[in-house]
């Protein structure tokens, strides 16, 4: 076979091999968040800085298992506190409505649901 139309074949090959891994590596992030919903959730805020947990009611979770998750909250409802302990007493308290986070995780128990790893608002 002519050397140049090797090389020409290797090419093609490799650019469709790259193609087709980009492909599904954007497939997969494509379904990498999947979604949750809960009608009331609490998420403890000492400032305007990231909270990792939030404590969700009422909540429907996805059965898939995904990276992260996207979490649809109707009611968030934010304490912020006046010093940097939770026992300095609440400053004020914010609520949010329609309000979506992203969360890396969650575990549940006794009828809630505490999502972790949530991004920042």
């Amino acid at each position: 076979m002519n050397p140049t139309l090797t090389r020409l074949l290797g090419a093609a090959a490799a650019v469709a091999t790259g193609a087709t891994v980009l492909l599904g590596t954007g497939a997969g992030t494509a379904r990498a968040a999947e979604d949750a919903h809960c009608d009331h959730a609490e998420r403890p805020v000492w400032s305007q800085g990231p909270s990792r947990n939030v404590t969700g009611h009422g909540c429907s979770v996805p059965s898939g298992r995904g990276r992260w998750y996207t979490v649809g909250i109707d009611t968030l409802v934010q304490p912020h506190y006046r010093t940097d302990y939770v026992n300095g007493g609440v400053d004020r308290t914010e609520t949010l409505h329609d309000t979506t986070l992203r969360c890396l995780g969650y575990t549940t128990g006794d009828g809630t649901v505490n999502w972790f790893g949530c991004l920042p608002r």
